[in-house]
């Protein structure tokens, strides 16, 4: 779950870097606005993918989605770029607990499937 939730974080941000010249220059941000609240996503995301092994990685994973779609009120293109990272957010915690308990059930069939030592 982790490596999948990982790699979300890491592509959004690069959008979430990417799009403070576009909220300055399209958008009419003033730079002393769009420069703190963009790369403090981009931070924020580096800082949860970092924090992945927590708890406090997921929450703070979760809030950069919160933030990723509401930057589409400042440019309406983050609107759909928000919504689809938010989906790949979950799709990954979802997709990698049923790849954990995959692996799990599939270490336990395996341990007790293991011939001894007389049996083989």
């Amino acid at each position: 779950m982790r490596s999948l939730a990982s790699i979300v974080l890491a592509f959004e941000s690069v959008v979430l870097a990417l799009v403070t010249p576009v909220m300055i220059s399209i958008a009419d941000v003033r730079p002393a606005v769009a420069v703190p609240v963009c790369l403090g996503l981009f931070a924020l995301a580096l800082v949860a993918a970092a924090l992945l092994r927590f708890q406090t990685g997921y929450v703070l994973g979760s809030l950069v989605q919160v933030g990723a779609v509401g930057l589409g009120f400042v440019v309406p293109v983050m609107f759909v770029l928000g919504v689809f990272f938010a989906a790949f957010w979950v799709a990954a915690i979802v997709l990698g607990r049923r790849i954990e308990q995959a692996k799990k059930t599939h270490e336990q069939l395996g341990s007790a499937g293991q011939p001894t030592s007389r049996e083989s």
